[in-house]
């Protein structure tokens, strides 16, 4: 039972690392979600043209 104690041990170590620190991805999300709403805010008066 010490062995597989030891062994789940090690594979809870192992763990992969992110490409970039978290803080990029937080702000990849903010930029592209402001984007989609400028996006969308400039198609507000498309419907009212006529």
């Amino acid at each position: 039972m010490h062995a597989a104690l030891i062994a789940a041990a090690e594979a809870v170590e192992h763990t992969n690392e992110l490409p970039f620190p978290p803080v990029v991805f937080g702000v990849g999300a903010f930029v592209g979600l402001v984007a989609m709403l400028l996006i969308t805010f400039a198609f507000r008066s498309v419907g009212t043209r006529h």
